[in-house]
């Protein structure tokens, strides 16, 4: 299929629907950072930098993937929902996709709160106007660690259709889960800048990569190597565990954006494992859904469901946040490019640990402490 991306920051969705055996044709991306890295990593694939200056899609298009913009739809952002100044781009979507001879398949990407943002108004938007346009339309909240990256990263996927079942496509897959148990030289990730309301814990794994500041100050999450030391995750591994080439963000800096804008977009963008999942079940064949035993939406959006004109409805069989269970790779194997937690945050996160209230591992707190006098030590105050 002939794919359109839209939104598409650095490529996430379309590196993954490429290797699936789709064929990106157009990429729109407003971000002069973000559309270097388009320019420079997708050779012969041209660019649009407005997508409000896109008249229309090119002919033959049957796919549009779009991660539009969570700003306004996420906890750290500012929440103005659905209609926000960003968020409410996704509109350009609707416009672009209306006409009779729209692509066959529509691919939404954004981040889970949006299913209980303004008490899910902005689900009630999306699938509304799916409807309205005349599409069937899926969705369900997917795990990157569902396809083997250590990195609890759980995200919407939506697909519509004017002439084909999403349901077949995304609830193809239902399994469990590998049962999360602390062994005690099991690593463990966490972020040292949440101090007393959380850590965004993650046993043999990161908690989600963040974008870090809006000035360029990247937001690395820590990994607790026990008996080893604390590290914080350096920019290749934080590229790799988003499932990109290491140097993928670098022509960024060509566009004159700070290194520490990298963070910006590696934190932005799609897992390209969890794309290339989607690309391939489009291409393949599935029984057809059955949804008998589905009921109606009444008050909070599941993290599975599924709509069209009789109404919506909650995906009662899809009950895990993992179509697949792929091995787990190791997070070390990503912290190549990784640097001891300084004696500044580590202090600083020790501080806060103790005034709160929130219960840790065995040792951690004690290692952290053994970590700060070792850094301390050794003279590093960076």
């Amino acid at each position: 299929m002939d794919t359109v991306g839209l939104f598409a920051g650095i490529g996430g969705l379309e590196i993954g629907l490429n290797q699936a055996g789709f064929t990106t044709t157009l990429m729109c991306e407003i971000d002069p950072a973000a559309r270097q890295v388009l320019n420079s990593q997708f050779d012969g694939v041209d660019t649009v930098a407005d997508v409000r200056k896109l008249r229309a899609l090119p002919t033959g298009t049957e796919l549009v993937a779009a991660g539009f913009p969570c700003q306004d739809l996420s906890q750290a952002g500012r929440t103005a929902g659905i209609t926000g100044s960003r968020s409410g781009l996704v509109g350009e979507v609707f416009r672009l996709i209306k006409r009779k001879q729209g692509p066959k398949w529509l691919l939404l990407e954004n981040v889970p709160f949006m299913l209980q943002l303004d008490r899910g108004a902005a689900m009630h938007h999306l699938t509304q106007t799916l409807t309205e346009l005349g599409y069937r339309w899926a969705y369900r909240v997917v795990d990157a660690r569902s396809f083997g990256l250590p990195q609890r990263r759980h995200r919407v996927v939506m697909l519509a259709s004017r002439s084909e079942d999403p349901r077949a496509v995304l609830f193809s897959g239902n399994a469990q889960p590998p049962t999360e148990l602390l062994n005690a030289d099991d690593p463990c990730g966490f972020y040292w800048t949440e101090g007393r309301t959380g850590l965004g814990w993650a046993v043999n794994g990161v908690p989600t990569i963040k974008s870090g500041s809006t000035v360029g100050i990247a937001s690395p999450p820590a990994v607790w190597l026990p008996g080893r030391g604390i590290v914080t995750l350096g920019i290749n591994g934080a590229e790799r565990l988003q499932g990109f080439p290491v140097g993928w963000t670098l022509p960024a800096i060509d566009a004159g954006a700070r290194a520490g804008s990298r963070w910006r977009l590696v934190g932005n963008a799609v897992s390209t494992r969890m794309s290339k999942w989607v690309g391939e079940q489009l291409i393949e064949s599935h029984q057809p859904y059955d949804g008998q035993a589905d009921i109606e939406v009444t008050s909070r959006w599941p993290t599975a469901a599924w709509g069209d004109k009789t109404g919506s409805f909650i995906a009662g069989g899809v009950t895990s946040l993992w179509p697949e269970a792929q091995p787990l790779d190791p997070i070390e194997k990503f912290l190549e490019d990784s640097a001891p937690l300084s004696p500044r945050a580590t202090a600083g996160f020790l501080k806060r640990a103790k005034a709160g209230s929130l219960r840790f591992a065995p040792n951690f707190l004690a290692e952290v402490e053994n970590h700060l006098d070792a850094m301390t030590t050794t003279g590093m105050t960076a």
